[in-house]
């Protein structure tokens, strides 16, 4: 019978010459070059040399290190491999923490991990918003392994019909979710909140349960009184607004608008495509008008953006364009329809070409114009179309329609 308990305390202390020393029952004491001192079981198994350590022995003892040893040779005898069994009882404590990872954790660092790579900072907000009002109330909390199609279906079916576009946005956000989960192991299997081939046969399609709402748009004839109270106010959120009606623009570029995109002298403002739908640069033409508008306003040292914000060194809030409006008490208006008044004037009431005025909106046009773009995006039949605007814009109440001839529409 071979010997055990080979080693003492005292000579497992006093030990330094690299090496490995056997104390019996497979239980080595290893010595590194460096000194440091680990246990260490060694065994055969399927005629395959294997050892598995035990611990420094600053943390195990020799006493339990023997009892290891011990425990492992009762466990070769009954046919289990140590090593494996080990790994196994890793693995499942790794499936235990993947699946205590709730959806809310997932969603959170999803986003968090998204949120650099999204242009608009206001994206990461909506994100969060919509699922803390609408997703966290039913499973929020729940391990994300465990999100089912019902659980799904349950946060979506109260919304889908009432509020069907925030809906689609939800169930796309959920997806990407689990998706993110399912890349890192906290679950598996097919996505419960995927559309094709799945949630499109529980639930209607967005066109039959609501038609697509318009943006509230003033009706092109009711502009000039309504500029003209926006003029009588004080504060730079009147001044944006009027600056985005003279411009065609949309909210978040003209709050976004900074005096480097400025040319002055040249009447231009250049809008980088980065802040764009399109995302390509878009030149806008600056009317009298608007020039005028920007010599006025304010000027921060060290501020960037044109329309400055109350707090700090920033721009306007997202809010500021709408706020106006409300202190107007024309709630029944949204910021974007001044671009369907600008759209509905040029259709009706002037002879500019419609890719004219489809671009003077950055929209994307047909390829009936992309010979049009190449020559330079019909830039000097948009300066004048906005010149136009701009003047009917301030026109006074019982003038004219002001419509644009068509020869003078298309000279040049």
């Amino acid at each position: 019978m071979r010997a055990i308990n080979k080693l003492t305390p005292t000579k497992v202390t006093s030990l330094s010459k690299p090496g490995l020393y056997a104390d019996g029952l497979g239980l080595y004491l290893q010595v590194a070059k460096g000194g440091s001192k680990a246990w260490i079981f060694r065994y055969m198994k399927n005629g395959q040399a294997k050892k598995m350590g035990l611990g420094s022995v600053n943390l195990v003892p020799l006493k339990e290190a023997r009892d290891k040893a011990f425990e492992l040779q009762r466990k070769l005898m009954d046919g289990t491999d140590p090593i494996k069994e080990r790994d196994g009882e890793r693995l499942a404590a790794l499936i235990a923490e993947a699946k205590a990872m709730s959806f809310e954790d997932c969603a959170s660092t999803y986003i968090s991990s998204h949120r650099a790579g999204w242009k608009n900072a206001k994206h990461a907000d909506q994100w969060q918003n919509t699922l803390a009002s609408y997703v966290f109330p039913h499973f929020g909390k729940l391990p994300v392994a465990e999100v089912d199609v019902g659980l799904v279906m349950k946060a979506l079916r109260s919304i889908w019909t009432e509020k069907p576009e925030t809906a689609t946005r939800v169930r796309g956000r959920i997806e990407s979710i689990l998706d993110w989960a399912t890349a890192h192991g906290y679950r598996s299997g097919d996505n419960p909140a995927r559309w094709k081939g799945h949630l499109d046969k529980l639930l209607p399609k967005r066109q039959k349960v609501a038609k697509v709402k318009h943006h509230a748009a003033l009706p092109y004839s009711e502009i000039a009184p309504f500029m003209s109270d926006l003029r009588a106010m004080e504060g730079v959120s009147p001044k944006a607004l009027e600056f985005a009606i003279l411009t065609a623009t949309r909210s978040g570029e003209t709050l976004g608008a900074l005096w480097t995109e400025i040319d002055m002298q040249n009447a231009l403002w250049v809008i980088p495509g980065a802040r764009m739908k399109a995302e390509k640069d878009h030149r806008v033409p600056l009317s009298k008008q608007a020039l005028d508008l920007l010599r006025e306003l304010p000027r921060e040292e060290d501020n960037p953006f044109v329309f400055i914000g109350n707090r700090g060194k920033g721009g306007l809030s997202s809010m500021a364009l709408l706020m106006t409006l409300r202190r107007m008490e024309r709630e029944d208006l949204t910021v974007h329809g001044f671009r369907s008044t600008f759209r509905d004037w040029a259709a009706e009431q002037t002879a500019y070409p419609n890719e004219v005025a489809e671009m003077a909106l950055a929209h994307t046009v047909g390829d009936k114009v992309e010979a049009a773009y190449r020559r330079g995006d019909l830039f000097e039949k948009r300066r004048r179309i906005m010149a136009d605007w701009a003047d009917y814009c301030g026109k006074s109440a019982g003038k004219g329609n002001n419509v644009v001839a068509i020869r003078e529409a298309n000279n040049g």
